[in-house]
């Protein structure tokens, strides 16, 4: 995948590595014959002293979190940690912050403790997920995404799968990665990405057709690139479609002059 697309799949990855799940707890009473009743949804006038002063803390360390103020944050979640040892949320951000440091020793470790406290956090069986995938465990990955994308009410599902879809393709999986990206296609047809790697990944294996059906959303769309045009540029020419060709080309030139892309295809060097 070009430079510039990995760069947009961090941006979105980041968009949703940055959330924090709030942990929300359910009770279920056992009542006299011992059937259990219905769930009873703990609202804030239950929450414990401890775990009220963990959350402030929590909410505190997102803030400095997503303002890179990455050593703060860290400090306020050993606080979280110290008032409540069973806070999730407080181990979830743990495991970005030493992601964002590299130490991924204890990034495993925060986000493990997190999935024990609450395995129904979807967004962090995402995040863990793609550490797994970094640390190419890639089956220990494959696991942790089915389990979040498959997590009832999750919102976050298509870029789930779009992540995964990505995992797969680095591990060489590119059937499974065809499926699982397409699925994500299905859910979120203007996500960039998507089309982007759907169309390269057809492209490559010959379906011409249907790569141009997936380049042609993303070059009509807003987040249109160099690599997203070239791309174009390439199908069209193998459809033989002159003018789409030109029209692109002439896109190209103009909005990305400097592009290496634009410097191949005033070279006519369609297939370097």
């Amino acid at each position: 995948m070009p430079k510039t697309l990995f760069l947009l799949l961090a941006a979105c990855l980041c968009l949703l590595t940055a959330c924090v799940s709030r942990q929300i707890t359910t009770q279920q009473p056992i009542g006299q014959n011992n059937e259990v009743t219905r769930p009873e949804l703990v609202t804030a006038s239950d929450e414990s002293p401890a775990r009220r002063r963990a959350r402030i803390r929590i909410e505190l360390a997102s803030g400095y979190f997503e303002n890179d103020k990455t050593t703060v944050a860290l400090d306020e979640v050993k606080q979280a940690i110290a008032a409540d040892p069973d806070y999730a949320p407080a181990y979830a951000l743990r495991g970005l912050i030493y992601m964002r440091l590299s130490d991924f020793d204890l990034a495993v470790d925060s986000f493990r403790r997190a999935v024990t406290l609450n395995p129904r956090d979807a967004d962090t069986l995402h995040n863990y997920g793609w550490l797994q995938c970094q640390q190419r465990r890639y089956d220990e990955a494959d696991r942790l995404f089915s389990q979040a994308a498959n997590t009832p009410g999750y919102g976050n599902r298509a870029k789930t799968l779009m992540t995964q879809g990505i995992c797969e393709l680095r591990a060489g999986r590119n059937e499974l990665a065809q499926t699982t990206l397409s699925a994500a296609y299905d859910i979120d047809p203007g996500n960039p990405i998507v089309g982007y790697t759907l169309a390269n990944m057809q492209f490559q294996r010959g379906d011409v057709e249907r790569a141009r059906f997936y380049i042609r959303r993303v070059n009509n769309g807003e987040f249109a690139n160099a690599e997203s045009l070239w791309l174009g540029i390439r199908i069209e020419r193998r459809l033989g479609d002159r003018v789409a060709t030109a029209q692109l080309g002439e896109q190209l030139r103009k909005r990305f002059p400097q592009s290496r892309e634009a410097a191949s295809f005033e070279r006519g060097a369609f297939d370097e």
